[in-house]
């Protein structure tokens, strides 16, 4: 399954990943999708927004036992992000069968559409409809860089766009939605451990800074005569890495665009994207506040004006505890070791369903750590410990 993956949507020059929602790429791994449904008998369809699921069972009958996760990526992402939930999760069912285990549940393995958020700038637009928390409406205003709104490029790929919005029927049929997710951070690294399981996921949000200044000449307009934005955002940057240092959170400018965009012109706009995450809701206001604080300053001493815009925010997540307890159990069962559990700063699709459906996580180490690019990685014997333990997890779930 992996081999059959890896190839798809993946940049000769960088190795990295683009498989972005509802492009050719995406359209390869669904279809990638499918085939391994239906390779192994299961059913498989498409939800109002997109979302693959493939059923063992009836799904009507309800309590259903779900994993997986998602299949595109960040531009020039890795190869585990996403995607090794789903292959795990195709691998437990086998697994599972090969131990002729019989199921008491339905068992269900999802692809959320669009977790990245990598073409329309929000992320799991798929499970956020799913669950109510993005709006049809809001979901149509999306738009991706080359200004393709989300209706259109769904239509574009065969999808009706008139028909998103909140599947709560659908989300009534789970029990439990359990996703699997390299680590992406060293905690199991430095721990020793192959497989652990998550607590929460951080707080965290993206915005959007805009730093508007005057467009002119870079070789003949004198510095005491510019309205650059170029050095309040730069010095914006420098704020948000002191902010997040000194509250233990993170905070990074990973996106930029500028207008004009010439080598000798001074730009006359800015725009600037600001993702922050830290341990708890009053740390993140306080880092935030801080860099916008920080900006405005800067913009000010500068004659710049300067307009910030929350383009999302998600609150603590704290999974499901009494699912979690009962991972532990499960895994702790045969050996009588006690699997770690940790927090992480990553948003997933488990954290949005978390409100809607109880829900866990199982993390595979990660031994450099890296997330979100090429040199993401796990090893296969990691891989494999991670398999086994979900088959166990879904077994001591589906048997119950």
């Amino acid at each position: 399954m992996w081999a059959g993956l890896l190839p798809i949507g993946r940049h000769r020059d960088s190795g990295g990943y683009r498989r972005h929602a509802w492009t050719g790429a995406d359209a390869e791994c669904r279809d990638w999708f499918r085939e391994q449904a239906e390779a192994r008998g299961l059913t498989c369809e498409v939800d109002r927004n997109g979302n693959q699921w493939a059923w063992l069972g009836d799904p009507a009958e309800g309590d259903a036992v779900v994993t997986g996760s998602h299949l595109d990526s960040v531009p020039d992402g890795g190869a585990f992000d996403g995607p090794l939930g789903v292959v795990s999760a195709f691998a437990a069912l086998d697994e599972l069968r090969s131990r002729d285990v019989p199921l008491s549940r339905p068992l269900g393995i999802v692809n959320f559409g669009d977790e990245e958020g990598a073409r329309f700038g929000l992320a799991c637009v798929g499970s956020r409809l799913a669950a109510g928390q993005l709006t049809a409406e809001q979901a149509h205003r999306l738009t991706d860089g080359d200004g393709i709104t989300l209706p259109k490029a769904m239509a574009a790929a065969g999808h009706d766009p008139d028909a998103i919005g909140a599947d709560p029927e659908r989300l009534a049929r789970i029990g439990a939605f359990v996703e699997l997710h390299v680590e992406q951070g060293r905690a199991l690294d430095l721990s020793g451990d192959a497989v652990g399981i998550a607590s929460s996921i951080w707080p965290h949000g993206r915005w959007r800074f805009d730093f508007r200044g005057e467009a002119n000449h870079a070789g003949t307009t004198r510095l005491a005569d510019r309205r650059d934005p170029m050095p309040a955002y730069a010095e914006t940057v420098l704020a948000a890495r002191r902010e997040a240092e000194l509250a233990g959170a993170v905070a990074t400018f990973g996106k930029i665009s500028v207008e004009p965009n010439g080598v000798n012109a001074i730009p006359s706009l800015v725009r600037g994207w600001l993702d922050s995450r830290a341990p708890g809701p009053e740390t993140l206001d306080t880092v935030v506040d801080g860099i916008t604080r920080a900006a405005r300053e800067y913009a000010d001493a500068h004659g710049i004006d300067l307009d910030v815009v929350r383009e999302s925010f998600t609150p603590v997540v704290e999974f499901d505890h009494a699912l979690r307890d009962e991972l532990g159990r499960i895994l702790g069962r045969d050996t009588g070791l006690t699997v770690p559990v940790l927090g992480t700063g990553a948003g997933h699709d488990a954290g949005i369903l978390s409100g809607s459906v109880p829900t866990a996580m199982l993390f595979v180490r990660n031994p450099t750590g890296v997330s979100h690019s090429p040199a993401e990685s796990a090893t296969e014997d990691d891989c494999v410990a991670g398999v086994r333990a979900l088959a166990d997890v879904l077994e001591g779930l589906t048997r119950r």
